[in-house]
């Protein structure tokens, strides 16, 4: 971590809420994450983050921020590029990584740059998804730039063309829906860390992700060595291939019937939520870091000109 303040005991600003969709999502990752960093030892401050935010920061002038946020703003660039010309070290990915990673299609184009295997998709303004199918059914409708399932629409085949909710974007992006388990890996520095499937009674939506008792999480995943090595592989990939930095989770679904053609990546999240469902500190629990222990070391990888 760098940081040039002088205090005996770092002082990390842990940025959280924001102006999101995801907002609640962010606050309960910040509230888990400043608890387990005063536990690591580090002196912290908890920023529900605002219009302000700049000016609250050179007044806090911390160490380094560990940032909590999700969604648009927080994950996608915008709070990275403040904090780089604020000159404040701060924790997960940087600009460019977290703005391609944030934007669907453009992740896509650099999984399959790097051969990374992923469904087709195409972005086209809502009006054209209300007025017919762009892509033959079953396909899923979703923000081009939104996270943890927010505005998510699966059409089935037979069924009509959907009804966008008001606040879905002018542009969103359609893709061919891939069936089959869903799973994911985290990567903590340059270490692929286990396959969790994910059990859910429907699909893994907003509520399954963060309600208690909303899915089950089975880790290490009981899949064919294969495949699981493929996972791993796959995520180690896509984090160097979007640039990511410190942790980052990747989502896959497996069509168990096609075997290792059935598995497809869905998308790299740069900033994993860290609530007490969530699954990148459960996978790090599994290979040996308690999340004390895993927050310090995202705090000590945190820097700048990345």
């Amino acid at each position: 971590m760098a940081g040039g303040s002088g205090r005996s005991v770092p002082l990390v600003a842990v940025l959280k809420g924001g102006l999101s969709a995801e907002r609640e999502v962010s606050l309960s990752t910040g509230r888990e994450c400043a608890k387990a960093l005063r536990e690591a030892g580090y002196e912290v401050v908890e920023v529900d983050c605002g219009l302000d935010l700049a000016a609250r920061l050179v007044e806090i002038s911390p160490d380094v921020c560990f940032n909590a946020l999700h969604g648009r703003w927080g994950e996608d660039g915008c709070v990275q590029g403040m904090l780089e010309w604020l000159r404040i070290p701060y924790t997960h990915s940087g600009v460019l990584a977290s703005a391609l990673a944030m934007d669907k299609q453009r992740a896509k184009e650099a999984y399959r740059a790097a051969g990374l295997p992923c469904v087709e998709s195409v972005v086209v303004p809502r009006e054209a998804v209300e007025a017919g199918h762009v892509l033959a059914a079953p396909y899923v409708v979703k923000p081009v730039n939104e996270g943890s399932s927010v505005g998510v629409y699966i059409v089935h085949p037979g069924s009509n063309a959907p009804r966008l909710a008001a606040e879905m974007p002018a542009q969103v992006m359609v893709e061919t829906y891939a069936p089959g388990r869903e799973m994911t890996v985290s990567v903590l520095g340059d270490r692929a860390l286990c396959v969790t499937d994910i059990i859910t009674d429907g699909w893994y939506d907003y509520d399954a992700k963060y309600k208690p008792g909303g899915s089950r999480h089975e880790l290490p995943a009981r899949i064919p060595a294969e495949i699981e090595a493929a996972c791993l592989d796959y995520a180690l990939r896509a984090h160097r291939a979007l640039g990511c930095r410190g942790l980052s989770r990747t989502d896959f679904r497996w069509d168990e019937a096609r075997g290792l053609a059935g598995l497809i990546l869905l998308e790299t999240n740069t900033q994993p939520g860290m609530t007490p469902t969530s699954l990148s500190p459960e996978q790090a629990a599994h290979v040996g870091l308690s999340f004390p222990e895993l927050c310090r070391w995202i705090v000590e990888d945190a820097s700048c000109n990345r």
